[in-house]
């Protein structure tokens, strides 16, 4: 049986998107359970929907007792379902937390394909589906705790309904009322993921193809009536509630402390120039970005059809509007990608020209190499003896990959070449995320302080919070609870004044030593920890105390 046969035996209309969803848990699954929460976002949005569960308070946002109001509640709410559900707030799994965003990375990649089965066969729908589930930024973004991932689920489901109604309004397969719902329903996650995004893509990518087609009597027929109505049900409860209970704060802050800096300046040193995200898009689109050239150039030939007008009115306006603004994280263009994965798709319907062919498989196989080699540095700076099989396998799948491109681009097989690089690719993927990054002890500084912790409080030597002075990494409040105190090295002395523990960072450590001394407390180093915080780049060594029974004062003669 050729692969293409095989193929077809799941390529139906019915069975691509949910074979595409399959492919996306396929590639978020390896890293779910072994990858330690990581810093800041992540742990900023697990601690915040630990709390949630905690107060029972599921309207105000907090971290610790600092009102977190940058994002709208909805990451919050699915990640304290999915551990209500799954877990336990108590157990600190991280893995709960991050549920959301896997369902959120099958959601887009199965939208995507039925998206586009309105104008490709099942095999090309397929496929689209796979390319952009496959994709390095999204299977990443799938197996962390942030809303990226949910985010690309929900534009993805509208701007596919969103499709589907413009092409039958060109001769396409019918869009029921239904369809348009959908459009309504994704827009509402996406505002209550991350607010203006999802309506941003959408508004940009009808205008763009009304001003195209000079007409828009399509837009229509997105059930303006129900779908308001239900876009208002979803989304006005909480913006009322949280307005009520912040007397508008939030919007103050979200607007003006989150969304203002960023449309005007690099937040947090988060800046780049326009241009960015282009010259990242290969290392974000591995393994896909084999068929990238090919879906530009033969999209822009194919402008004319209805459904690739779409895809580059989707893509085309909201990636100029992320390269213009000057805050840039990797993540931005996600849901952008959606329509990258329709035109690399629909690129495959007719033969390539060799110097699409050729310049895809030499950005692909030069990516799979950069990963192979950056991961040999990281095993060889911060890893471990065993690290070094995750390097070799690792290697050998990225390897393979480049092999796979290269050779059956030659061989003029470009959906074979694309296939098994994407295998491949992911295949690498997962050992990367899964394997490599975990062995990676001297990274993970807050897990490893977490375990000295639990170990001594199993001792005895805990009577309350820890207290921490000089690191303060969002993980470490996840993995140790909301009461961790974060502070000074004399809050650090007071904690052991107190019998409690104390984690003191080795700049902070003769400050913490004359603060318990002025004190006549005591107290003895039980681990050392030492690592880089990788979210400032700064090599850290944090000394884990506990106290010493009190020493009395000396008695003033009279």
């Amino acid at each position: 049986m050729t692969l293409a046969a095989f193929l077809d035996r799941f390529a139906t209309p019915r069975r691509a998107p949910i074979v595409a969803a399959l492919v996306a848990l396929l590639a978020a699954l390896p890293g779910l359970f072994t990858l330690p929460p990581t810093d800041r976002d992540e742990s900023r949005f697990a601690e915040a929907s630990a709390q949630m569960l905690e107060s029972g308070d599921f309207t105000n946002i907090m971290f610790q007792d600092t009102p977190r109001y940058k994002k709208p509640v909805g990451i919050y709410w699915l990640q304290a379902a999915s551990v209500a559900a799954l877990s336990s707030v108590e157990r600190r799994e991280i893995w709960a937390y991050r549920i959301p965003s896997v369902l959120g990375a099958m959601l887009a990649a199965g939208a995507a394909a039925w998206g586009a089965l309105a104008f490709l066969k099942p095999r090309e729908a397929l496929a689209a589906g796979a390319l952009l589930a496959a994709t390095m930024v999204l299977s990443t973004e799938s197996t962390l705790a942030t809303t990226d991932a949910a985010l690309c689920g929900a534009v993805t489901l509208s701007l596919a309904a969103m499709g589907r109604v413009y092409m039958a309004a060109r001769g396409g397969p019918p869009a029921s009322r239904w369809v348009g719902l959908l459009f309504w329903i994704g827009m509402a996650g996406a505002v209550l993921l991350k607010g203006p995004i999802g309506p941003m893509v959408a508004a940009l990518t009808g205008l763009s193809l009304a001003i195209w087609d000079r007409k828009a009597r399509w837009l229509a027929n997105l059930t303006w009536d129900w779908g308001l109505i239900v876009f208002c049900g979803l989304v006005l409860p909480w913006a009322v509630a949280i307005t009520v209970a912040t007397d508008g704060g939030f919007w103050g802050v979200a607007v003006g402390g989150d969304l203002a800096p960023k449309l005007f300046g690099g937040q947090e040193g988060h800046g780049a120039p326009p241009g960015y995200f282009a010259l990242l898009s290969p290392v974000l689109l591995f393994p896909a970005v084999l068929l990238l050239p090919a879906g530009l150039v033969n999209g822009w030939r194919a402008r004319a059809e209805p459904g690739v007008r779409f895809a580059l009115c989707w893509l085309i306006p909201s990636w100029i509007v992320f390269e213009l603004v000057p805050t840039k994280l990797p993540h931005y263009t996600l849901p952008c990608f959606g329509a990258l994965a329709w035109l690399m798709a629909a690129a495959l319907r007719q033969p390539l020209g060799p110097r699409v062919r050729w310049i895809g498989a030499w950005i692909a196989a030069a990516v799979a190499v950069g990963f192979a080699v950056a991961a040999a540095l990281g095993a060889a700076v911060y890893g471990e003896a065993s690290s070094w099989i995750w390097v070799a396998l690792i290697t050998l799948a990225m390897a393979t990959a480049a092999v796979c491109a290269l050779v059956f681009t030659a061989r003029q097989r470009p959906g074979l070449a694309a296939a098994l690089t994407c295998a491949f690719g992911v295949l690498g993927h997962a050992c990367l995320v899964g394997g490599l990054a975990p062995s990676l002890n001297g990274i993970w500084l807050s897990e490893r302080v977490a375990r000295a912790v639990t170990a001594a409080g199993s001792q005895g030597f805990s009577k309350g919070p820890t207290a921490v002075a000089g690191y303060a990494e969002p993980s470490l409040v996840f993995a140790l609870g909301a009461p961790t105190e974060l502070g000074s090295a004399r809050g650090a002395a007071v904690a052991i004044g107190e019998g409690r523990m104390a984690v003191v960072e080795q700049r902070q450590d003769a400050a913490f030593r004359q603060a318990i001394a002025a004190g006549w407390v005591s107290a003895h180093v039980a681990g050392v920890v030492k690592g880089l915080d990788y979210s400032t780049g700064h090599a850290q060594s944090l000394r884990l105390y506990e106290p010493i029974a009190p020493q009395p004062a000396p008695q003033r003669s009279p």
